[in-house]
C-alpha cells in the first residue's frame, strides 16, 4: 500500500498544471454566463456577435423572439437597434467633413436657424457638449441629433433615410431596414424591406417579477437618434468597414473616438472612456418598455461586441449608462472579465 500511495504521489507532482482556456471554451463560457445574466434581467430575446479583425468570430442568440409563436431568437433576427443609430449618424457627417461639405464648427443654425440648439456646433451636437469648447459641459441628449437632419441631406443630395439606406446597401446590410415606415417610401427597396420587418423581434415590456407582455416600440420612424433596424450579423458589417477604413480615414475614427474633455466622456458618435487601462469605445439604444442594443469595441484589441433585446433589458441602469460608465452593464463587466482580461 505505502508502495502505491508513493506511486500515486509521484504521478501528482509530475502531473502539468492545468492549460488555459481555449478560444471556443471561453466563448463557450461567456454564452452561458450571457444567457444567464438575459435571464436575471428578464430579456425575452437576446442575439449576440463578437467581431474580432474583419470576421465575425463568434455569434449566438437566446431565448425567444416571439414568445406566443414559440419563435426562438437568431443571430439574423432583426431588432430596432435604438440608440447605435448614433453611430451611422456620426459616420455619414464625419465622411461630409473629409469630403469638404460639412464642418465640425459649424453651427447648427446655419442650415436649421428656427432649431432651439441653433448656437450648438455640429461637433458639439456629436458629442453631447455645450458651452465652453475647452470646458465643455456634457449631458447625453440624443435628441439633439435630429437638428443634424437637413445638413447631412444637403451634403448627400438626398433625405436622410435614403442617406442611411445607400449606406445599408453599400454594405450589403441586406437584412436591415432604415426606419419601420421605410416601406412606405417608393424610391427605396420597399419588398425587401418588408421581408425584414415580418421577421421582426416581437417587442416585450417586462415588470418588477420578470413577467413579459407583449408592447410597441416607441421608435416609429428613422431619424440621426434612434430607428435603424438591423441584426446582430448585419452590425457586424457596419463595425468591420468602419474599423477597416472603408467609410471614414482611420485618422478621422481616432479623432472621433476621443473624449471631448476629462469631464466629457463622449467624442463624435460614440461613449469613450477607459476601463482596466484599455480603451472602450461603446454605445447604447434604449426604447423604453421595447427594445435596447449595445455595442462595445475595444480598439487596441481589434474586438467588438454586439447585443440586441427585444425588451429595454440591456439598458439599465440607463440614467448611469447615460453619464458615460460602460460598467454600469453587467453585460459589458462580463464581457471585460471573460474576454478581455
Amino acid at each position: 500500500m505505502r508502495s502505491i500511495a508513493a506511486f500515486l504521489a509521484l504521478a501528482l507532482l509530475q502531473t502539468p498544471a492545468a492549460l488555459p482556456p481555449t478560444r471556443d471554451q471561453l466563448f463557450a463560457t461567456f454564452g452561458s454566463y450571457l444567457d444567464s445574466l438575459r435571464i436575471q434581467t428578464g430579456i425575452p430575446g437576446l442575439a449576440a456577435a463578437i467581431v474580432e479583425g474583419d470576421n465575425v468570430v463568434w455569434d449566438q442568440a437566446f431565448g425567444q423572439q416571439d414568445i406566443g409563436r414559440s419563435l426562438g431568437a437568431r443571430s439574423d433576427t432583426p431588432f430596432h437597434f435604438d440608440g447605435l443609430t448614433e453611430t451611422l449618424t456620426a459616420t455619414l457627417v464625419l465622411r461630409c467633413v473629409e469630403d469638404g461639405r460639412m464642418r465640425l464648427d459649424a453651427t447648427v443654425g446655419s442650415f436649421n436657424p428656427g432649431n432651439p440648439d441653433a448656437s450648438l456646433t455640429v461637433g458639439q451636437v456629436l458629442s453631447h457638449t455645450s458651452g465652453d469648447p475647452a470646458n465643455p459641459t456634457f449631458a447625453y441628449r440624443p435628441d439633439r441629433l435630429n437638428a443634424l437632419t437637413p445638413a447631412i441631406a444637403a451634403c448627400k443630395g438626398m433625405s436622410f433615410r435614403g442617406a442611411v439606406a445607400t449606406l445599408l446597401d453599400q454594405l450589403a446590410m441586406f437584412d436591415s431596414v432604415p426606419g419601420a415606415d421605410a416601406i412606405a417610401d417608393p424610391v427605396l427597396a420597399v419588398d425587401r424591406y418588408t421581408s425584414v420587418l415580418l421577421r421582426l423581434a416581437v417587442p416585450y415590456a417586462v415588470d418588477a417579477q420578470g413577467r413579459p407582455s407583449a408592447s410597441h416600440y416607441p421608435s416609429t420612424t428613422l431619424t440621426p437618434s434612434t430607428g435603424l433596424i438591423s441584426t446582430v450579423l448585419n452590425f457586424a458589417q457596419f463595425d468591420r468597414a468602419l474599423r477597416q477604413g472603408v467609410l471614414i480615414r482611420s485618422d478621422t475614427l481616432s479623432a472621433a473616438w476621443r473624449p471631448r474633455s476629462a469631464s466629457a466622456p463622449h467624442g463624435y458618435g460614440w461613449f469613450v472612456q477607459s476601463v482596466n487601462g484599455e480603451l472602450v469605445v461603446w454605445q447604447f439604444g434604449n426604447g423604453p418598455n421595447a427594445s435596447s442594443s449595445l455595442l462595445i469595441t475595444i480598439p487596441g484589441r481589434g474586438i467588438t461586441l454586439i447585443l440586441a433585446a427585444n425588451s429595454d433589458g440591456l439598458a439599465r441602469p440607463a440614467s448611469r449608462l447615460a453619464e458615460g460608465d460602460v460598467t454600469a452593464s453587467p453585460f459589458a463587466r462580463m464581457f471585460f472579465q471573460v474576454l478581455v482580461k
